[in-house]
């Protein structure tokens, strides 16, 4: 396994001095975060390490040259919007996006691109899988003929009242793995999983990895910290931010020695990314440095 992270969190940074910060706390490895310039919808997204639709061999060249001269690899390209979309102008801007992202990561040779799968937050989930036999096949075939691969985060996107009720991504859980898989039967189509989100909505984070083994494309590292008496005055159907909080790896509710284990078990030996989301650490930059250096130092008792 190689322990990376992506660069979401690194809001501001130029690519160099992305790829210069994490490297000097140690990763191997980094999920490029590729929304497009100056285009972010909520926080976490809008952050452009590398501009995928203006693409030249030079930059080619100059991105492959400085992370490898660091000793960083590129994991994947990521890029999480909601391709389910009920507005059609920004469904197709977001899609068209995509499509320059799986672009990019052949041009590059890192061949995944890291995803959301959407969801139309105010219609049921069969109505959400029929739009999902609809708008995905195309994407999937066209990345298939690149030689790209596509992994979807298992993220609910669903946290305060923008994504209430029903969440922006419907790629949730075992249960709906399965029939999306069945919808979608592609080889280059898997899963970039984040135990995290399994906490908080009380789903078993280790059983998982078992079940769907050859799906495991990309692995996220972050925590969640439940807060069990604030759950018991609001209930399941509050807002999650209201009874739980992303943390930094080791500082939640993970078991990161038996989710490892697990990993070791299944012989997944690919890439792994911290994502950091705590705001416990974001007053300034050096404090979303320290979050990072945190996060790398704790993972390495299980990834060496």
């Amino acid at each position: 396994m190689k322990l990376g992270i992506i660069s979401s969190i690194m809001d501001g940074w130029t690519y160099e001095e992305m790829i210069d910060e994490i490297s000097a706390i140690g990763y191997e490895s980094v999920e490029v975060a590729c929304w497009p310039e100056g285009k972010g919808e909520r926080k976490y997204a809008g952050v452009s390490h590398i501009n995928t639709e203006n693409l030249t061999e030079e930059d080619k060249k100059h991105i492959l040259s400085y992370a490898k001269e660091r000793g960083v690899e590129i994991s994947s390209l990521a890029y999480y919007p909601n391709t389910l979309d009920p507005d059609p102008e920004k469904r197709e801007r977001q899609i068209k996006h995509l499509y320059s992202v799986i672009d990019a990561s052949k041009f590059l040779g890192v061949n995944l691109v890291t995803t959301f799968i959407g969801r139309m937050q105010d219609k049921t989930v069969e109505e959400n899988l029929k739009e999902v036999a609809k708008v995905w096949p195309p994407i999937l075939e066209y990345a298939k003929e690149k030689g790209v691969k596509i992994a979807i985060e298992n993220c609910p996107m669903l946290f305060g009242p923008d994504q209430w009720p029903g969440g922006q991504n419907i790629f949730s859980s075992p249960v709906l793995f399965k029939k999306v898989f069945e919808i979608l039967p592609y080889d280059n189509f898997g899963i970039n999983f984040d135990p995290s989100h399994f906490v908080w909505q009380q789903m078993d984070y280790i059983k998982v990895l078992y079940d769907f083994a050859p799906k495991m494309f990309h692995i996220h590292f972050k925590d969640i910290k439940l807060y069990p008496e604030k759950l018991k005055e609001c209930g399941v159907l509050a807002y999650p931010l209201d009874y739980m909080a992303p943390k930094i790896p080791g500082l939640g509710d993970v078991d990161w020695a038996k989710f490892v284990s697990a990993l070791t078990d299944i012989g997944y030996d690919g890439y792994t990314a911290v994502e950091v989301e705590d705001r416990s650490f974001e007053r300034d930059k050096n404090d979303i440095v320290r979050s990072m250096a945190l996060s790398y130092k704790y993972l390495r008792n299980f990834v060496i």
